[in-house]
């Protein structure tokens, strides 16, 4: 399991160290929430922010997009090469076209399911996809409860993807911790964003470890 801990959970006093602490930690990615306060109720970082984050992280970034005009915020953070960059099926008319301007980048192109849409809303998009996030909680606000159904969703993205394209990844973001990893694992995630788990436990490095499973 990879582990990218979300910063929006970490002390923006001490991001500096925060970041640090997280990549010497052994985080595999540095998950970054992009919030505009229109597609959901709050507002996070610009560009300005994670180009500081980008070279304080030794380890690759993932760009979550919570925003409405994806395109105009895919041309903001690409210029600073993250891993992943994601955005969300329910803001975007034209998913096909946006999916390759992010690879074109050389960026590795994910898209976002809230926790009501289904996968099948994405079947055939999955070809063209390194890594779907599935949301376990409503977006917009970190230290939410986990949605259980969202295992249930986990499996059905699982068997369209060994189907469509087996080298996709699932990710799942909300709620994660060491109570429902195993589960999260069988269910067939790949990777799992944790903020408020690692953030508030007095190792970072103990707290990523026992998601790694």
């Amino acid at each position: 399991m990879l582990v990218a801990p979300s910063i929006l959970s970490a002390d923006f006093g001490r991001l500096n160290e925060e970041i640090v602490a997280i990549c010497d930690g052994g985080c595999d990615l540095v998950h970054v929430d992009v919030m505009d306060g229109h597609f959901v109720p709050n507002l996070t970082i610009g560009p300005v922010v994670v180009s500081a984050v980008a070279k304080i992280a030794t380890k690759p970034l993932d760009i979550h997009l919570m925003v409405q005009n994806n395109t105009f915020f895919v041309e903001l953070f690409a210029p600073l090469k993250p891993k992943y960059i994601s955005f969300h099926i329910e803001e975007e008319k034209h998913p096909h076209r946006l999916i390759q301007k992010i690879r074109d980048y050389g960026i590795s192109p994910a898209i976002v399911l809230n926790p009501h849409t289904p996968p099948e809303a994405i079947e055939y998009l999955l070809e063209d996809l390194d890594m779907v996030l599935l949301m376990s909680v409503n977006p917009g606000f970190g230290g939410q409860k986990f949605i259980p159904s969202v295992l249930e969703k986990a499996k059905k993205l699982k068997e369209l993807i060994n189907k469509r394209n087996p080298n996709c990844l699932i990710e799942v973001d909300g709620g994660v911790g060491d109570k429902n990893i195993h589960l999260l694992k069988e269910a067939g995630v790949d990777v799992v964003v944790a903020g408020n788990y690692v953030f508030t436990n007095d190792s970072y490095e103990n707290a990523i470890k026992s998601l790694q499973i």
